[in-house]
């Protein structure tokens, strides 16, 4: 007999009941539960007049499949600061089929599938499980549900997860976090779940919350691994208030047996029928995939609880901060949410800033852009570019929501006088892109957070991931550098789109093309593209030279780069914390947070490598989390995290050095003069007015212009520590008109072949993609016409 069911006899004949029943929770109770003071929602313990309040924290609603027998508590009401608006706010959970089911027999499983539905029986080869008479009506009833623990988001530490046992310590119970990701060879420390040493029934995860939580529900997920196969198909969950003595988790009168995975990453919700109130929960697995005689016990999981409050403050020493000072728009935005908060940051500012789109994704959703500067709509000489780009990946939301919070943040700050942010938008011109994979995220967001999975809504409508997606300029640099014997005729910027990429059969997305467009519209200097799913922050090159899997392959500023990436992670509250554990599978910290892309993994066509080799912008990525898609409750904190570290890696545009590059006769702008620094082999091209931008560390540089048609020009450029650039101006004087017939035949100027090709093949693309969303706004049309 177990040591459960000995303390529950024992309780029967003392007439003692150690659950109680009250507002739909059952409160699990010992002698050595904290005393709280009693008030009007107390909950009585039967232990020396202990008492427990009944949470009040906020919780998340959602839309769920639930018995009809089941009770539940009244919905929560969303909040929406649009009054008008049409779609439903974000649900923190996707509309999921949840079990609690008696164990029999059989055991019944779901079907293998990316989008889960109806639960049906399987094979007999299979084990099943059959549902309770209870579960033989099922309606959709809106519930309340608690947030996460952090699992996942790391916020339950490594010390707070134990287990039954373990094959290896890269299979122990810290590695059982919800979507957490394994290295590439089984047997290494970063492996993709915790896996029990033993193939029984009395195997367990364990989790601690530190203190009293009401728990409403699991959250379960397979192995992560390349090489191995290994789901739990059902589990039991028991609960306790000191690790001890533990109680199941009840279905009416018999022992609930909840219904697990079928694939390794699609993540399965199950709610309890009845929220208890403890400190520890552990997952009980009961049947898994065998494969044979050769299946493990693996599991990933994330637990949703609300912690009670805590009037006396015994558990001041774990509270961590989860509010923000700044009183932003903290939720995750669909798309119709995220067009109003942006028309409403407009209406708050609309002396600075300015909406505009730079083109539709596949589905038609436009993507919008804010521009945040003291003359909005205008370029103005001598001031920078910026611009931050967010969900490339639909499912990496965190992003999109700083960003959305950063134009909030600076409209405020502006209006309040905050002379940092007047500096900021008075001597740059801001331009920020919250998502530029509406598609994609509007996918993932109707799951959900947790329920989203990995890869969900990370690829456009058609399937593409863009962040592969650009031209491949690395490998015709490359090539030419080995094919060419004179290396005068090599060029190091600017290069041309390849031809076979500006065609209308071209598998570029939508919104690639957009962004390609956009980058040749506007001289951008500096940039950032916001992932998730990590923490740390990668520089060009990204992609390899060899098409090796990893290999550190640095451009020519590699320096500067590096710069770049220290500013943002060295001022990252959460990059910067030297105690901090891992995500997944690598160690950035050894790196100090910022690596090299290429060393990372190779990733041919970056819009990183592209902006570098193609324009004058400089971009990094940032992945900003370890969760790709955090909880809403997270945001705030989130926010701390990366405030700081936006605002200072944007003030890096002002870097460098800086000037107008004029005819010294007519004092006329010279556009498309080539900027050439002594020692670093990649130039830069003066913009349409003459004026040039070129980032560099502290330090003395000889810099040298030619254009076309005019003398070079050569002067020493001194960079300082300041957070402003060095003004170094040109003045070029015209070839003579007698040394043109010396140098030249019939005094004919040359044509810069190599500017022309790319303008060229940039206007072809331009008509390809105009003529691909013709034909799709055409049989777009002709569809609705058939409705």
């Amino acid at each position: 007999m177990s040591v459960f069911s000995v303390f529950r006899t024992t309780m029967a004949v003392l007439g003692l009941h150690m659950v109680l029943l009250l507002s739909g929770s059952s409160v699990l109770i010992s002698a050595a539960d904290v005393d709280f003071d009693a008030a009007s929602n107390a909950i009585l313990s039967p232990f020396s007049g202990t008492t427990v309040k009944t949470t009040s924290d906020p919780t998340t609603s959602f839309t769920t499949r639930v018995n009809k027998t089941t009770t539940r508590p009244p919905a929560i009401t969303k909040h929406l600061t649009e009054k008008d608006e049409e779609e439903e706010g974000p649900p923190e959970f996707a509309k999921r089929s949840t079990r609690s089911v008696v164990k029999k027999s059989n055991i019944l499983t779901k079907k293998h599938r990316v989008v889960i539905k109806k639960a049906k029986v399987v094979k007999k080869t299979k084990p099943q499980v059959k549902k309770s008479a209870s579960q033989s009506g099922t309606s959709i009833q809106r519930v309340t549900q608690c947030p996460p623990l952090g699992l996942e988001s790391l916020r339950v530490k490594d010390n707070q997860l134990k287990a039954s046992s373990y094959k290896r310590r890269g299979l122990g119970p810290h590695r059982g976090r919800l979507n957490i990701q394994s290295g590439i060879e089984d047997g290494d420390i970063y492996d993709g779940a915790w896996c029990a040493q033993y193939r029984d029934k009395n195997q367990w995860l364990e989790v601690d919350a530190r203190r009293l939580t009401r728990f409403t529900g699991i959250i379960l997920q397979g192995r992560s691994s390349i090489w191995s196969w290994d789901v739990v198909h059902t589990y039991k969950v028991q609960f306790s208030n000191d690790s001890v003595v533990w109680k199941p988790c009840m279905n009416g009168t018999k022992e609930a047996v909840f219904e697990g995975n079928q694939d390794t990453e699609t993540p399965v919700l199950a709610l309890f029928n009845v929220s208890t109130v403890a400190r520890f929960i552990r997952i009980n697995p009961q049947t898994w995939y065998q494969n044979g005689t050769q299946g493990d016990i693996c599991l990933r999981a994330e637990v949703l609880g609300c912690p009670l409050p805590d009037p006396n403050n015994n558990y001041a020493w774990l509270t961590e901060p989860t509010e923000s000072r700044d009183k932003l728009d903290f939720r995750h935005h669909n798309y119709m949410e995220m067009r109003k908060l942006m028309k409403l940051v407009h209406e708050e500012c609309p002396d600075i800033t300015r909406i505009y789109s730079i083109g539709k994704s596949y589905k038609g959703l436009k993507l919008y852009v804010m521009e945040i500067s003291d003359n909005p709509g205008k370029h103005e000489l001598g001031e920078p570019e910026f611009r931050y780009v967010a969900g490339m990946h639909g499912n990496e939301v965190l992003g999109r929501e700083l960003v959305l919070n950063l134009m909030q943040y600076m409209c405020q700050e502006y209006k309040r006088e905050n002379q940092r942010i007047v500096h900021l938008i008075k001597e740059t011109r801001i331009h920020l892109l919250p998502s530029m994979n509406p598609d994609g995220y509007e996918i993932a967001y109707k799951k959900g957070s947790e329920l989203a999975g990995w890869a969900l809504g990370r690829f456009s409508y058609e399937g593409i991931d863009m962040n592969h997606n650009f031209a491949d300029l690395n490998s015709v640099m490359w090539t030419a550098i080995e094919l060419e014997t004179d290396r005068s005729k090599l060029i190091n910027h600017y290069f041309p789109i390849p031809e076979m990429y500006t065609s209308e059969e071209a598998f570029v997305a939508s919104e690639t093309r957009a962004v390609i467009n956009w980058m040749q519209n506007i001289p951008f200097v500096l940039s950032a593209n916001l992932h998730g799913g990590e923490l740390v922050v990668t520089y060009p090159y990204d992609m390899t030279r060899d098409w090796a899997p990893r290999e550190h392959t640095p451009t020519p500023d590699e320096s500067f780069f590096r710069w770049l990436a220290t500013a943002y992670a060295s001022t990252n509250q959460v990059m910067s914390n030297p105690d901090r554990r891992p995500c997944h599978n690598k160690d950035f910290l050894r790196y100090n947070n910022i690596i090299n892309g290429a060393d990372w993994h190779n990733v041919p066509g970056s819009m990183n490598d592209f902006s570098y080799l193609h324009t004058n912008c400089f971009e990094v990525t940032v992945e900003l989390s370890c969760d790709k898609f955090p909880h809403a409750s997270e945001l705030p904190t989130e926010w701390e995290n990366n405030r700081e570290s936006l605002l200072v890696y944007m003030e890096q545009v002002h870097r460098g050095i800086k000037g107008v590059i004029r005819d010294k006769d007519t004092e006329a702008g010279i556009a498309d003069a080539i900027i050439k620094v002594e020692d670093i082999d990649h130039h830069i091209r003066s913009v349409a007015d003459g004026d040039y931008w070129r980032l560099l560390n502290p330090g003395e540089y000889t810099v040298t212009v030619t254009a076309e048609g005019y003398l070079p020009s050569t002067r020493t450029c001194q960079v300082m520590y300041d957070y402003y650039p060095t003004i170094c101006d040109f003045r070029l004087t015209k070839i003579p008109a007698r040394k043109q017939k010396e140098v030249l035949p019939k005094g004919k100027l040359t044509k810069d072949l190599q500017l022309r090709l790319r303008q060229l093949r940039l206007r072809k693309l331009r008509v390809t993609t105009k003529a691909i969303n013709q034909r799709r706004a055409a049989a777009a049309a002709k569809q609705v016409k058939k409705v």
